[in-house]
């Protein structure tokens, strides 16, 4: 489904405001955390935020992602005082799967491009 301007302009900010919000928590695990991108669903009801795991062990995704359902109230506190919404969508924090789709995709291009 099409997102409207609305979802977009919403994401955008979202994508900005937590990781604002993460550089002021006090677990040190959060504040290295990127935010990749924010998927807002129509409503402004529930919003996806994903989270680059390249760096991170399988251990630490875990853990991270609970550290990160832990925080959510907070950062939903922070995006709306920061922003003045009237309402904040649920977070669900996810991991970024597309960088490694990606290289896995260049990988083979490159391979490709070798056998010729």
């Amino acid at each position: 489904m099409k997102k409207g301007l609305k979802e977009k302009r919403a994401a955008s900010l979202l994508r900005e405001l937590i990781a604002e919000a993460l550089g002021t928590l006090d677990d040190e695990r959060l504040r290295g955390v990127t935010v990749t991108d924010v998927d807002v669903k129509r409503g402004l009801y529930d919003a996806d935020v994903y989270i680059d795991k390249s760096i991170y062990s399988e251990e630490e995704q875990k853990q991270i992602l609970k550290a990160l359902k832990g925080a959510a109230p907070l950062l939903q506190s922070y995006c709306l005082e920061a922003s003045g919404w009237f309402k904040c969508p649920k977070f669900r924090f996810k991991f970024d799967d597309s960088l490694e789709q990606q290289q896995r995709i260049d990988e083979l291009f490159s391979k490709i491009r070798d056998e010729k």
